[in-house]
């Protein structure tokens, strides 16, 4: 689902982080997951089990994903995902915020040991990372103000103006229809910018329309039409023999969750349907 630039705001979150979670934190260690290491041993999940914590990066600005609470807390279908695999390596969740154009980056550098954000697997991203297994699966909406007669189809994106975190999957397949997409930050500076026109649609999950209109039901938006094809989600890792033991063991707490119907029970409660399951 979603692609974004390391900046020096980003860095200090990924030192000092925001949020305090039971049982987890948003605040970090205060020390890069390879700061945090063992020197002596190649095998990130022994070094993730020696220090007792698992640092996972996520945005924390996409419900109903990875967002705060009206109380603040960091909370989403991404967080309790994020909790269960640490449960299952028996460690602590810490997570830490950032632009999504950050976060693949901080994995690359080791900042963090894994990103869970609604992360499509695609060819490009296949070549840098290794992945999960998939754990969800997501349908590209094209969404429009309520009076838009110009859009109907994906075809029709050709010369349209869009907006999107522009090295999200999203961006990407706009520009693939021939679209003109704009830059921006996060979910709500795209749909400030379809609300007021300056722009014509924005792509993105189908689910998260339902969550924006739950929170927003006055807004005059629709789904303009949905892409065929199925998005797999997926958690991903750097590439090596470092990350191959806690691939390992994180498919298998993913395979441990779906057969104990808990991908199911969250994917309802945070989504209002099961996203777990291929269509």
């Amino acid at each position: 689902m979603k692609f974004r630039k390391v900046t020096a705001l980003f860095m200090a979150a990924a030192v000092l982080g925001s949020v305090g979670l039971t049982g987890c934190s948003s605040q970090g260690s205060g020390q890069s997951s390879q700061e945090n290491s063992s020197t002596g041993s190649g095998d990130l999940l022994a070094q993730i089990q020696e220090r007792g914590e698992i640092v996972i990066a996520m945005e924390g600005t996409w419900a109903p994903w990875t967002y705060h609470d009206e109380s603040g807390t960091l909370v989403g279908f991404d967080v309790e995902v994020g909790q269960q695999i640490a449960q299952a390596l028996g460690v602590e969740a810490t997570f830490v915020e950032g632009e999504w154009d950050g976060l693949l980056a901080g994995l690359d550098a080791g900042r963090y040991d894994i990103m869970i954000n609604g992360v499509d697997i695609t060819e490009e991203r296949s070549d840098a990372y290794d992945f999960s297994d998939p754990y969800a699966y997501n349908r590209t909406a094209v969404i429009v103000s309520g009076d838009n007669t110009d859009i109907a189809s994906m075809e029709d994106l050709e010369g349209k103006r869009t907006a999107n975190t522009i090295s999200s999957t999203y961006a990407e397949v706009a520009e693939g229809y021939g679209a003109e997409v704009t830059g921006v930050d996060d979910l709500n500076q795209t749909f400030e910018l379809l609300l007021s026109g300056r722009i014509d649609a924005t792509l993105n999950a189908e689910v998260t329309y339902y969550d924006y209109m739950e929170a927003h039901p006055d807004a005059n938006i629709k789904i303009a039409c949905l892409n065929p094809e199925a998005t797999q989600v997926a958690i991903p890792f750097r590439k090596g023999e470092e990350t191959a033991s806690l691939r390992e063991a994180v498919n298998q707490a993913l395979a441990d969750m779906r057969e104990a119907g808990a991908l199911a029970e969250l994917s309802e409660k945070y989504f209002g349907t099961d996203i777990t399951q291929p269509a």
